[in-house]
């Protein structure tokens, strides 16, 4: 059976590959895709591969279970490369023996060692940032600090995702490991003590709020706005966009949070040679263009340009804490969630 035949298997839902007695065989001209990325980002940067290459890719689509996936196939998997969201995913895949070092020198020649593993068992692709959309209406502020919005002038004027989503539980997590658990409590105590209303929803729903005049602060990520003013499906998210105007929380200061989008080499790839030249092309600069212009993530590689969409709304100036060291804080940041009742909205 061939490396496709076995994917074919897995698009229909087969998680061990039960059956299959001998690991699966590597395909000179193939590379094997796991990818949490949506199909519409991701085909324009494959297709680009493929043409320069010559190497088929083939992919399986999924929103959820992927490593779980990985782990119970086991050698008998036939992927070689697994595709993303969130650092925990990423130190997660390393932590359960899912992963392999990357062999291809781009990595460490365009990817800066804050986003990378230090034994290159994951990189990041592309960056997304936490930050904060004003009321274009009601907020006169041009500059705002993570600390800023604790004071008693946001009482009762912001508006976020449940705290325990990937989104939150990074920006908590990158506090932490910044500033210690005990300042990050009452940080984050003040932070919900001043939401409008509990934490409920996506990121998009706390733009929509303030253009209802619900709130007038929605932490949220940059590549929504650019989301929701080109939503031609949905045109009512150009107006909830339009009501509001990007802030890059302390970028005078230590940074701004990011997270990304990244990807592995998966243990037991039978096509390695080929998943390492795949990850050589999406650190491209072609490819990083791809992710900045389709997405409005911003890139990795620091050579390469955000969209003009993107640039338009500030400059970014990245928090450079080490991902692993934030990743290593993801379960304080959970637990602190949960102390402070932080998805019950505020307490006083």
């Amino acid at each position: 059976m061939t490396t496709t035949s076995r994917l074919a298997l897995a698009l229909l839902g087969s998680v061990a590959l039960i059956g299959i007695a001998a690991p699966a065989f590597a395909q000179s001209g193939e590379v094997n895709i796991y990818s949490y990325r949506e199909q519409s980002l991701l085909q324009p940067l494959l297709d680009k591969f493929s043409e320069e290459t010559g190497i088929k890719a083939n992919v399986l689509y999924a929103g959820d279970g992927l490593l779980e996936r990985v782990a119970a196939e086991g050698e008998l998997s036939p992927a070689d490369v697994v595709l993303t969201v969130d650092i925990g995913n990423l130190v997660g895949a390393e932590e359960q023996g899912l992963t392999q070092p990357i062999t291809t020198p781009v990595l460490e020649e365009r990817v800066p060692e804050a986003f990378r593993d230090d034994d290159d068992n994951w990189t990041a692709l592309s960056l997304r940032a936490r930050v904060f959309y004003v009321s274009k209406d009601r907020v006169d502020a041009t500059a705002l600090t993570y600390e800023d919005i604790t004071g008693p002038e946001w009482k009762g004027r912001l508006c976020t995702r449940p705290g325990d989503h990937a989104y939150n539980i990074g920006l908590i997590a990158q506090r932490i490991a910044e500033h210690g658990l005990d300042e990050t409590r009452t940080w984050l105590t003040a932070v919900r003590d001043n939401l409008a209303y509990a934490p409920t929803g996506g990121d998009r729903e706390g733009v929509k709020n303030i253009l209802a005049g619900t709130c007038d602060l929605s932490i949220t990520n940059t590549y929504y706005m650019g989301a929701m003013l080109n939503n031609e499906a949905e045109p009512e998210q150009k107006d909830w966009a339009a009501s509001a105007r990007i802030i890059y929380p302390d970028a005078d200061g230590e940074g701004t949070q990011v997270n990304v989008a990244g990807g592995f080499i998966a243990r037991y790839a039978p096509n390695a040679e080929n998943a390492n030249a795949l990850i050589a092309f999406l650190l491209s600069d072609e490819a990083q263009q791809i992710y900045a212009d389709t997405n409005y993530e911003f890139p990795v590689v620091p050579s390469v340009q955000p969209a003009e969409l993107t640039l338009s709304w500030g400059t970014l100036k990245a928090v450079d804490t080490p991902l692993v060291e934030v990743a290593a804080h993801r379960a304080e940041a959970a637990a602190l969630v949960d102390e402070l009742k932080f998805n019950e909205g505020a307490q006083n």
